[in-house]
């Protein structure tokens, strides 16, 4: 597979710039990944599709405001960092402009000196290990500090910082929203409990890694960073239950997939690890996810065979991306194209703070 095979032509103007001021008036495209029907609704509507015996999994991470400006000592040289992923305590993976700024031992100041970052090394892709002196907690300063990372095609100023976090943000760690849960209320969740789905809360600490381009031409040949993941024991319960019942498991975004099927394939590899007399056949055929915490650089594109995932919503992608491969391994490349040329043509919103799209 190329990467070309992956690319879709995209006005500027359908890129979504801010966020609707109700959640779940964006619109929905639904997607039959078996014959290929769309469908055109809003995203209020997506309890229509969802069946007493189905499950949703969210992904309950919370976005930290990662984009932090500063001085480089002695010099006053104007430094941007991203935090990407907390190494240790205070020691932080980074994105850093300009990185020839940056080099092992420089000192950065933020705030005046209320934080301090010293460069200790220069690790994959050039991202720099930054550790951090502070007095307070770090939370706090980086939350007076910092700005939300807005992804690099959004240009406006987003307004209110809670409108790039999901309503059931919880914990802290990412470096961008699990965009495709933007899109519920509290509202919506209510009306999605009351009619009998239960909801598996699962947490993905989102990296750069699945944003960043692919740089190769042949699909198979890129590399996924990797990125902090858990799964509890009652999350495990709701999917392998569900499973069990025949209801279908829905992840809300990539990253919610992303988790349920790097567990699924840590329990299937552990299963074919274990003596025979240790677990029956029946007992392996319903277990598909255990409690489980890690690091996972899963990569998913057409081909792959996926392990508990049955449906999945999900917004717009740029194109040539794995976010858009990974939707393509669940419906098939033909299909999930033309369902974008569709949405092009009828004016959907893309990327961030865009529109939805529902692959069942």
């Amino acid at each position: 597979m190329n990467v070309k095979d992956f690319y879709y032509d995209l006005p500027k103007e359908l890129i979504a710039q801010d966020p609707l001021e109700d959640r779940s008036g964006s619109r929905l495209l639904a997607l039959n990944r078996v014959s290929g029907e769309i469908e055109h609704r809003h995203f209020a509507d997506i309890v229509d599709y969802l069946n007493p015996e189905d499950c949703l999994v969210i992904n309950n991470t919370k976005v930290i405001p990662a984009r932090l400006f500063g001085e480089k000592e002695g010099t006053q040289a104007k430094i941007e960092i991203l935090l990407l992923k907390r190494r240790e305590n205070d020691v932080w993976e980074t994105l850093v402009k300009p990185g020839k700024k940056a080099k092992p031992g420089t000192r950065i100041l933020f705030g005046d000196g209320l934080l301090i970052g010293e460069v200790t090394d220069v690790v994959e892709d050039g991202n720099r290990l930054i550790q951090f002196t502070y007095e307070g907690v770090f939370e706090e300063i980086l939350d007076r500090l910092g700005q939300m990372p807005l992804p690099p095609y959004i240009t406006h100023q987003l307004k209110d910082k809670s409108r790039y976090q999901t309503v059931y943000a919880k914990y802290d760690g990412s470096a961008a929203a699990p965009t495709a849960g933007l899109h519920f209320t509290p509202e919506l969740l209510e009306k999605i409990r009351a009619k009998g789905i239960r909801i598996a809360e699962v947490t993905l600490h989102v990296g750069l890694g699945t944003f960043r381009p692919v740089k190769v031409e042949n699909v198979q040949e890129h590399h996924m960073h990797s990125e902090y993941y858990e799964l509890d024991e009652k999350a495990a319960e709701i999917i392998n239950d569900t499973k069990r019942r025949g209801g279908r498991v829905i992840c809300v975004g990539t990253t919610s997939c992303r988790t349920v099927e790097s567990v699924a394939a840590k329990v299937k590899q552990e299963s074919l690890d274990l003596p025979d007399e240790k677990l029956s056949g029946r007992e392996l055929s319903e277990i598909w996810v255990k409690p489980c915490r890690g690091w996972t650089d899963i990569f998913i594109y057409p081909g792959y065979q996926f392990q508990v995932l049955d449906a999945l919503i999900t917004n717009f992608h740029l194109p040539e991306s794995t976010l858009v491969m990974l939707v393509s391994a669940l419906a098939g490349r033909e299909k999930v194209l033309h369902a974008y040329e569709e949405a092009v043509k009828e004016k959907y919103r893309f990327f961030s703070f865009g529109d939805a799209m529902l692959v069942m």
